[in-house]
């Protein structure tokens, strides 16, 4: 999708960004006046309506439904992990990737109990980015490559891609991103993430305020910040959710990791998040600030924050029956109901 013969390849990126396709009012608009013939007072189903709008019209197709829906892992490493901002080493990252493909991790049951698609994706896990809290986490080539890897998960036929990630101090990252994105203080993003104690807690804040002492100047572009502060699980999400809004996939965010890869698109331009539905709230504090930046209504507020998708997944069920419902029900006139 991103083409090779460019001397800057952050310039491909903000093109296929600034070419993202409109929603399809028409189809919208279909579901709409199929909406207020069926059987049931006008409103009733709340925002399952909203949904199976908003799917039609970035599926672009009516009725909406989901028959391949696809949750895509994507997983990092990340140099400020050395700074002990997780409970856990940095070696857990490739023995979860390695419990995803064994089927033993909470994403894999609930996948498996609504059938959705897995996809996992090792970003050079034996190459951790660089330590944001002394230089750039990637080169501008680097970042970019990684974006063109993440919309490559698309390929097979997917048609709602649920983003997630996995990634040992990927919530440090992600706090570094939001607080380059929009602004305050490191602790207004930064959290308990995997579990860490309040000397892991000033670990994390220090590692952020520094990274944010280190590029400041330099992060007046989202992209820059993603490079910079970010990680190769950030920039492949990213990527995905570019690919999506061209291929016509609709799009459900997982938590605070995820939804600050989706910020970096979010802040390239108005209306570049239209097409993702975000998934849930997760207990990561700088969640809930964020998607209030972001403006976002989350779906579910389950007090989760494992991340691996499975917040995304779960919004994915709810999804499908949003679409299944406007599809299936019965006009007034089918069922010989009376509307008035």
């Amino acid at each position: 999708m991103i083409p090779s013969d460019t001397a800057l390849p952050f310039d491909d990126i903000r093109a296929l960004v600034r070419s993202f396709p409109a929603a399809d009012a028409a189809a919208a608009e279909s579901v709409r006046l199929r909406d207020a013939t069926l059987t049931k007072p006008p409103g009733s189903l709340g925002r399952l309506e909203e949904i199976a709008v908003w799917l039609a019209s970035w599926q672009r197709r009516t009725p909406p439904r989901v028959d391949r829906p696809l949750v895509a892992i994507f997983a990092g490493n990340h140099g400020v992990a050395a700074h002990g901002v997780s409970a856990y080493p940095a070696e857990v990252t490739a023995q979860m990737v390695e419990n995803f493909a064994a089927g033993g991790a909470a994403i894999n049951q609930i996948c498996g109990a609504n059938d959705i698609g897995l996809k996992v994706f090792d970003l050079a896990l034996d190459l951790p980015t660089a330590d944001i809290a002394s230089e750039a986490a990637l080169t501008e080539k680097a970042c970019a490559g990684t974006m063109a890897f993440g919309m490559e998960s698309l390929v097979g036929g997917v048609d709602l891609l649920c983003v997630g990630e996995m990634g040992i101090g990927n919530t440090t990252v992600a706090a570094a991103v939001c607080c380059g994105l929009f602004g305050g203080a490191p602790e207004d993003w930064i959290g308990p993430g995997t579990g860490v104690d309040q000397d892991g807690m000033a670990r994390k804040r220090d590692a952020v305020a520094t990274g944010m002492a280190v590029h400041a100047g330099h992060l007046d572009q989202p992209l820059e910040v993603l490079r910079r502060l970010g990680g190769r699980e950030l920039a492949a999400i990213a990527g995905a959710i570019i690919a999506a809004r061209h291929e016509s996939v609709p799009v459900i965010v997982d938590g605070f990791v995820a939804s600050a890869a989706a910020a970096v698109i979010g802040q390239m331009g108005e209306g570049t998040l239209d097409h993702c539905l975000f998934a849930h709230v997760s207990a990561e504090p700088g969640h809930r600030r964020l998607l209030e930046r972001l403006g976002k209504q989350p779906l579910l507020d389950l007090g989760m924050r494992l991340g691996e998708g499975t917040g995304a997944a779960l919004a994915a069920t709810i999804v499908r029956t949003a679409a299944r419902t406007h599809a299936g029900m019965a006009t007034f006139g089918e069922a010989g109901v009376s509307q008035t």
